[in-house]
């Protein structure tokens, strides 16, 4: 008789399906508010704030499962796209989103 292995939890057969810490920054010393909206969570403009960590530096820890998406910076009523970001995509309102 052949011993069965030991089942492996979900997340290690599957590693897409565990979350994991993407961190976005930006730097506007001239930003009061800054907000991130993307198709993580359904492109509302004030759903996920960045944090002031001073001197210009704004920053948010977002948790999620591998993939693409495609975000854009809502900064003080007006969006803006990532500079930092290596990909960008063309959005339907004649701009790019980051990626």
């Amino acid at each position: 008789m052949n011993p069965q292995p030991p089942v492996q939890p979900v997340s290690a057969r599957f590693p897409a399906l565990e979350e994991q810490e993407n961190i976005l920054t930006l730097f506007d010393p001239e930003a009061r508010e800054v907000n991130v909206a993307g198709n993580f969570n359904g492109w509302h403009p004030t759903a996920t704030p960045l944090k002031n960590m001073g001197a210009g530096k704004w920053v948010v820890r977002l948790m999620l499962r591998s993939g693409q998406y495609e975000y854009r910076f809502f900064v003080g009523g007006r969006w803006s796209e990532d500079l930092r970001s290596s990909q960008r995509m063309t959005n339907p309102h004649g701009g790019f989103n980051s990626v």
